[in-house]
């Protein structure tokens, strides 16, 4: 029986008290600093981990640091259902992006604690390490070491940004094994994660934009990444160079931003999920002026979308006007070495038990894809079946003014509570 939401629970409790503490643990003005691997993430795990041990859940945690908190199910010999997300956070970044969803997960055990409910299996509420990119520049590390994916020359290659030292170090420093990231070890199975959820703040403005505090994600876009594009066309004299005689690099790389502009209106009147950044885009300042032609510019190219059939299409689409666009206008356009991320679509049996707990608790929920990347993708691509519900956070994310409200947190932990039974019955 799904316990009335009010203050007097212990799941709302839990929350705002673990908030506040993980607040207090790592503030950095104007926001909080949790570093990978550092001392803001180990003082996250270790609030986790106490809060974990005073509702009477078993912890442990693997030896790249990801933390394991589990409350018993009827029958431990089935594959557990899994909770989870990261705790560390950006350079005075906010406090709610990634700790919202381990927070969620501890809230809904103190909630099945306190109204004495046992779930058919194991549910586990993993805190994992080092999400975010910026510290370390390889993606999903703790999640990917979870799974034995860590290349055997990444922990003594990498670097984090602001000390210099490598992630062997750093995991050294706090107790943890580098050797087991060297040797592919694995603390996860698939076979033995019966599916993994992630709650998590919204990172754009959909839910604060519609007035709806929780959703439903569909899937998690996949990308191609092209971080160092080039133009190349020819310098010239801005007065003396007719248009039939010029190669200018401005002019074409506009013409492919146009061309891309017009792919994606046309994908979106379609109904099918896009969006596309040209987030840098510069002529060489040693080399630039306002009376000559423009022979070179450099530009990114950040392309995502949940359908597979539209990163196929946009990337034949650059192929294409790369072709054209040196044929017309005697520019050449290369996109440098790229990077491609498949989409993960949710899981429809977990989207559908979450949007009928949502429709028990009577939370109005949205539908929406994300466009970030969360560690639910490379659960995903180990076979593991994934859902993700989104909570409504207004002023942006990995940035100081992220402001998810209690409420809604609270709504959102409503319906996971209603559609735990159902998912973990399955």
């Amino acid at each position: 029986m799904l316990p009335e939401m009010t203050p007097a629970n212990p799941g709302p409790a839990l929350a705002a008290r673990l908030f506040d503490a993980l607040r207090e643990a790592s503030l950095d003005p104007p926001g909080v600093s949790r570093a990978s691997y550092g001392e803001g993430e180990a003082a996250a795990h270790a609030l986790a981990r106490a809060e974990a041990a005073a509702l009477g859940l078993e912890c442990h945690a693997d030896p790249a640091g990801n933390l394991f908190m589990t409350l018993p199910g009827a029958d431990r010999s089935l594959p557990a259902s899994f909770i989870g997300s990261h705790l560390d956070a950006v350079p005075h970044g906010g406090n709610f992006d990634g700790a919202a969803g381990v927070i969620m997960g501890l809230a809904a055990c103190a909630e099945l604690r306190a109204a004495g409910t046992m779930l058919p299996r194991d549910l586990t509420i993993m805190a994992v390490r080092a999400e975010e990119m910026c510290w370390f520049p390889a993606f999903y590390l703790g999640s990917r070491a979870a799974f034995g994916l860590i290349p055997a020359q990444l922990p003594d290659s990498v670097r984090r940004s602001d000390s210099g030292r490598t992630l062997a170090e750093h995991m050294a420093e706090q107790g943890l094994d580098p050797d087991f990231l060297r040797r592919g070890s694995a603390s996860l199975h698939p076979a033995r994660i019966h599916c993994f959820i992630e709650p998590h703040i919204e990172q754009g403005p959909q839910l604060a934009a519609a007035g709806i505090p929780v959703a439903v994600v569909t899937g998690i876009r996949g990308s191609l990444r092209h971080p160092r594009c080039l133009a190349q066309g020819r310098w010239g004299h801005a007065g003396a160079e007719p248009r039939a005689n010029r190669a200018d690099a401005v002019l074409a790389a506009a013409e492919l931003a146009s061309a891309l502009d017009s792919f994606w209106q046309a994908e979106e009147a379609a109904g099918r999920d896009l969006v596309l950044t040209l987030g840098e885009f510069h002529t060489p300042t040693a080399m630039h002026g306002p009376t000559k032609i423009p022979g070179e510019l450099r530009f990114s190219l950040d392309i995502r979308s949940e359908d597979k059939a539209v990163l196929d299409a946009a990337a034949a689409l650059l192929a294409a006007r790369a072709e054209s666009i040196a044929a017309r206008r005697g520019v050449t356009l290369s996109y440098g070495q790229g990077m491609r991320v498949e989409p993960l679509r949710m899981a429809p049996w977990l989207r559908a038990a979450l949007n009928a707990g949502a429709a028990t608790a009577g939370v109005p929920v949205l539908e929406m894809a994300s466009g970030a990347g969360h560690d639910a993708l490379i659960f995903g691509q180990q076979g593991v079946d994934c859902a993700m519900l989104f909570i409504r956070n207004t002023g942006g994310s990995h940035n100081p003014d992220e402001a998810m409200e209690l409420a809604d947190f609270n709504a959102a932990l409503a319906v996971l509570l209603a559609a735990l039974p159902q998912i973990c019955a399955a």
